[in-house]
């Protein structure tokens, strides 16, 4: 086997390229790092400003707190079950979408694209949708969380640039001379091969689902239904936290305020959890599915 020689410039290229992928990862790693850091340290230490990068006096009393907080777990459960829910929904509905819109035997598919594009441009605005909502019985209810979000138009486009990019036309027909119907091609040919696209929107619309706060805000009326993002909110903006923390008889506002602090980086971690388990699974279809249409028109 030969290698092939690099050129002076090229290292030169590879050597620039390093120190900036380098310096980028650092610019990225610290913040994440501090939050950990901080969230794993012992009250008193993140209050008086001594966590940098490295836990200092490494605890998890933080993370028991969080356990025992029924909402948070109430609102991770939630969370959980509305991001299955709509993920399963919208990447079903995308696919069965981008599919005929990428044949060319579909008949007046560029009409019915121009129309999906329109709504990226134009939406009736939050009241008309509320009321439309309400006037659907779906209030304080899932559906009123997964059902309007359900179709993203950037999505379907991007399955729709799979298809054509990556299935060629040729093996539509010879399924069409083997016998098979448009829906036993869409099964048996089409699904096995859009697994890196499948990949894509999945990771797009869970994190967009699970990082959610403000359609719960406005369609939920029910704590108990509130997502994990709303119930956080709630926790930043109110006292009902630093209320709990103050009943457990302490009686020190500083202490009761450095346990408040320390329990806010522990949760900004607890609720990334899912994504960094999610994400690993489909790193590899991911990729793939990213890097769609940058090489074909």
């Amino acid at each position: 086997m030969y290698s092939i020689k690099e050129s002076g410039r090229d290292r030169l290229f590879n050597i620039i390229n390093n120190i900036l992928l380098a310096f980028v990862l650092i610019i990225v790693a610290i913040p994440l790092l501090n939050v950990l850091s901080q969230s794993i340290s012992s009250a008193q230490s993140v209050y008086a400003g001594k966590v940098i990068l490295f836990p200092v006096n490494p605890t998890l009393e933080a993370y028991k707190n969080i356990i025992k907080y029924q909402s948070i777990l109430d609102g991770f459960w939630n969370s959980a079950v509305y991001t299955a829910v709509f993920t399963l929904i919208s990447v079903s509905l995308t696919i069965m979408a981008a599919y005929p819109l990428s044949r060319k035997t579909f008949y007046g598919r560029g009409v019915i694209l121009w129309i999906f594009t329109f709504t990226m441009l134009f939406s009736g605005g939050l009241i008309p949708t509320y009321l439309l909502i309400k006037n659907l019985g779906m209030i304080d209810k899932i559906w009123a969380l997964v059902l309007p979000a359900s179709i993203g138009v950037w999505n379907i486009i991007l399955a729709r640039t799979f298809f054509n990019n990556t299935i060629p036309p040729e093996l539509y027909e010879a399924s069409e001379l083997d016998g098979c119907s448009d829906m036993s091609t869409f099964i048996y040919i089409v699904l096995p091969l859009t697994k890196p696209i499948i990949a894509v929107i999945v990771l797009y619309n869970s994190v967009w689902m699970w990082n959610s706060y403000f359609e719960g805000l406005i369609y939920l009326s029910s704590a108990s239904k509130f997502p994990l993002q709303l119930v956080l909110r709630n926790i930043l903006i109110s006292s009902a936290l630093q209320g709990q923390l103050a009943s457990s008889g302490t009686g020190d506002v500083s202490a009761d305020m450095a346990k408040m602090e320390v329990l806010r980086y522990a949760i900004i971690v607890f609720s990334s959890i899912p994504v960094m388990i999610l994400y690993p699974f489909i790193q590899k279809y991911f990729t793939k599915g990213i890097m769609i249409g940058s090489l074909k028109g």
